[in-house]
Parts: C-alpha cells; structure tokens; sequence
C-alpha cells in the first residue's frame, strides 16, 4: 500500500520505547525521516544505530520550554514538520487517594506536552498540510479504578483531537487519535513480573480481550498510526480509532450473547 510517507517529517515524541519505538520503525520503513523525542538517551541512541533515517533528540518534555526547543530543533535540522505523533505518556497509577497537588501533576505530566508539541508545531503542519496522531488509552472511556489522573490526561487527549480537528481544518491538517487497551509491551511486561505469578497475571488479562485472547502488539498501533498520518486517510480527522482487540466495546455484547469470552 502507497503511504506517500516517503521523505516526510515525522515528530515522534516518546519514540525510544514501546509503542512509540515500534511507531518510529514503522514510519521509517515507508522512507520517512522520523525524528523520535524521548529522555531515554540510551534507548533512543541505541535504536538510533539500528533504525535507518532515525534521528533522536533527548529532552525532558515535562519542560514546556523543551517541547518549544525540541520543535526548533527538528525545523532546523529537517526545515519541515510533516507529521506528528504525541505518544508520551506514562500511567503512574494516581488514585483518589492521592492530594490535589499530586493529582495536578500527575495531569500535566501526561497532558501538557501534547500541547505544548502541538502549538509550536502547529504553523509547519499547516505549512505541509500535515497531520496529527494522539495516543490515548481505553482508560479515558472504561475505567481502572486506580488512575484518576492518568485517565483524566487521556480523557482529555480525546477532547482536544476533536477540537483540534475543528480548529485545524481549515488549515488542511487532519487529526485523529488512537486509542490502545492491553498492549504487549516492555512496560506492561515489567508489572506482569512484579506479580507473585507473573503467567497467571498475564493471562488474566489476555482473558479481557475479544478477538484472540491476547495482548494487542505495538507493531499493530504503529500500522494504524501510521495509516492515520499518510495520503491514504487523506479525508479521516476527529475520529477515534479503537486499537484494542475489541476490549473497549465488544466484551458485554459478547458475554451478553453467549459467544466468545466470558
């Protein structure tokens, strides 16, 4: 399939690991230029080595002022911004138990650094007639229990990749999102770990999901990432994609039914 991806400009920010990583793999085997944007210096630099036409820029985007550094970085480097992925992000499992002052940060953490890329971003999209992809989590529409601040930072990813689709279109740069449940990745696998039966815990999990019973793969939200930025969803903005196995939306028609996983 034709991505018309080739020699494009693509911002990945969260780009050394997880999703991200497989994101950053997945836009350079369509021939772009992708520039991942993460803290990690020894993940990015050593995915850098492997990964043909991969540039890392180390910053800590929990700094407003380094999103608007990191933008200038890459114009100056590349002259142009095609594309951008806002991928960071990082559950840290923020409760109602935890003070305001916590729960505040725990948002801006997960929230102000798609802003932040987003604005300074915004007239070098324009200028390309670009387009933007959010990662959001199921969390935002289902749920844990255990994530109030997390779930509001994704909650409102959603929000903005609706208003930013209105906001942007008549600049001809189109926005969606999307939106992963149980991802197979290192992250996930390190809490499996911490669990007194780490295959139990695992499988517990893969039981939540419809189609397959298992973990959804990175490389499978890289692809959907990637279709969202190329010429071939040319007329798709404001939507949000469930990658997800059917976890979000399936499992009460299914168990209701009788079929499938209960």
């Amino acid at each position: 399939m034709e991505t018309n991806l080739s020699g494009r400009v693509v911002l990945v920010s969260g780009g050394a690991r997880g999703i991200g990583a497989a994101t950053v793999r997945a836009f350079a085997k369509e021939g772009a230029w992708v520039v991942a944007i993460d803290r990690d210096k020894r993940a990015g630099e050593a995915m850098a080595k492997s990964v043909d036409k991969m540039y890392f820029l180390e910053a800590d985007l929990d700094d407003a002022g380094a999103c608007e550094q990191a933008i200038a970085d890459v114009v100056r480097r590349f002259r142009a911004i095609d594309v951008l992925v806002n991928n960071a992000g990082s559950n840290d499992a923020l409760s109602l138990d935890a003070p305001p002052a916590r729960f505040l940060e725990s948002v801006r953490k997960n929230l102000l650094h798609v802003y932040a890329l987003t604005h300074h971003a915004r007239e070098h999209l324009a200028r390309a007639k670009g387009a933007i992809v959010n990662v959001s989590s199921k969390v935002a529409e289902t749920g844990q229990g255990h994530t109030s601040g997390y779930a509001a930072a994704k909650g409102a990813i959603n929000a903005l990749t609706r208003e930013w689709a209105v906001a942007l279109a008549p600049e001809g740069v189109r926005v969606n999102a999307v939106i992963p449940a149980e991802c197979d990745s290192d992250q996930y696998q390190r809490w499996f770990e911490k669990q007194p039966d780490p295959r139990a815990a695992r499988a517990s999990v893969e039981r939540l999901v419809p189609l397959g019973g298992r973990l959804t793969r990175p490389e499978e939200i890289a692809d959907t990432i990637v279709f969202l930025a190329s010429g071939r969803a040319g007329h798709i903005t404001g939507q949000l994609i469930h990658v997800d196995g059917g976890y979000t939306h399936l499992d009460r028609a299914l168990s209701a039914g009788g079929k499938g996983w209960s």
